[in-house]
């Protein structure tokens, strides 16, 4: 589960067993990146309201699958299987609630995001979102206002390229977390999320 030590749901007590409550999910599973802050609470809310925040709010405008799908690319760049896991199935079961209709199934996403060939299953709009969100995981010193500028020029706005560069952001927090200590999905549920976008407080993952 993780090279530290964790609190289970049933020892919890006080104010992390409040925090259990607000992220669990069916039957209290708890996910095991939110396990690992149980010795410091503190930073477990704060991991999960930048989560919901920046992944599952509201006013967010770029469709939340693919913001997850930014966040499996980062994982995959990062090499953090439990944060590519997690996300491919959320953004996997996005795809086929949301009405939104991409040029390829999940697989076929999974699949030019592993070989870093875009354009086999996004627009060019949407393809050149990962050559930015390559250079900022990979290499964040690279970047330059050209990126920025050539997303302008395809049509993403200004507050669409901030929810971008936040999951981005987002992520390599995530993804070094998890690998830095050792966090797996074994007991995970894989694939849930507080994806009540209208209630910011509920963190229950469903």
């Amino acid at each position: 589960m993780s090279w530290i030590k964790t609190v289970s749901y049933e020892d919890a007590s006080d104010n992390l067993k409040k925090l259990y409550d607000r992220v669990k999910g069916p039957d209290n599973n708890v996910d095991n990146i939110m396990l690992a802050h149980s010795l410091r609470p503190h930073t477990m809310e704060g991991h999960m309201t930048i989560y919901k925040y920046v992944l599952h709010h509201p006013r967010n405008t770029v469709p939340k699958w693919f913001l997850e799908a930014i966040g499996v690319y980062v994982s995959y760049l990062n090499r953090c299987n439990y944060c590519f896991d997690h996300h491919f199935e959320g953004m996997k079961r996005l795809l086929n609630t949301s009405g939104e209709q991409p040029l390829h199934n999940a697989d076929k996403i999974k699949q030019a995001l592993q070989s870093h060939n875009f354009d086999e299953a996004f627009d060019t709009k949407h393809a050149k979102v990962f050559d930015y969100v390559r250079t900022l995981t990979v290499s964040p010193g690279n970047t330059g206002k050209r990126d920025i500028q050539g997303l302008q020029t395809l049509g993403w706005s200004d507050g669409e390229i901030l929810e971008i560069n936040q999951v981005t952001a987002y992520f390599a927090y995530a993804n070094r977390t998890v690998t830095g200590l050792g966090i797996n999905t074994d007991g995970d549920i894989l694939g849930l999320s507080p994806n009540d976008g209208q209630e910011l407080d509920n963190w229950n993952h469903s």
